[in-house]
């Protein structure tokens, strides 16, 4: 199966105030905003590293 075909929906459920630079940078990165924003984005590796630094910040979704 291809992982990269897959979209991710990530969406900010803590806030970044008080994080380390990178963990605010990377949600920026991302189009991270505002808390309770949600993004669609194609599943690639440098996505799915992305995500996975600041995992504890956000959920998410898979989708087809």
């Amino acid at each position: 199966m291809n992982t990269v075909s897959k979209e991710l929906e990530i969406t900010l459920i803590k806030s970044a105030i008080g994080r380390p630079q990178k963990h605010r940078e990377t949600l920026k990165s991302l189009g991270l905003t505002r808390l309770r924003k949600t993004v669609i984005l194609k599943g690639t590796p440098q996505v799915r590293g992305m995500v996975d630094k600041i995992s504890h910040l956000v959920s998410v979704v898979e989708r087809d």
